[in-house]
């Protein structure tokens, strides 16, 4: 999964100080992050279906956190899936 190296540059990035880890831009980017491992495990083990779950329940609440920034602010919403490449 994500070392904590990369949890803190995540956080670095995204969040609005150097231990802001609750916002939902960082937890929207730490969950993209886990999504896009999981979609590369998933090319080498089609039936692990248990993680698939869990991938699954990453997905939907990846989208209400997304849905909770787009309500709060359109522009800061465009920003985020823009640095993180995801479609509208």
């Amino acid at each position: 999964m994500l070392s904590k190296l990369q949890k803190k540059a995540l956080v670095a990035k995204f969040g609005k100080t150097p231990t802001d880890s609750g916002s939902p831009e960082v937890q929207v980017a730490i969950l993209t992050e886990k999504i896009k491992y999981l979609t590369s495990h998933f090319a080498d083990h089609k039936h692990d279906y248990h993680s698939k779950r869990g991938m699954m329940k990453m997905i939907g609440k990846r989208r209400r956190f997304l849905k909770f920034i787009q309500n709060q602010d359109q522009e800061r919403y465009q920003k985020l899936i823009a640095e993180l490449g995801l479609r509208k």
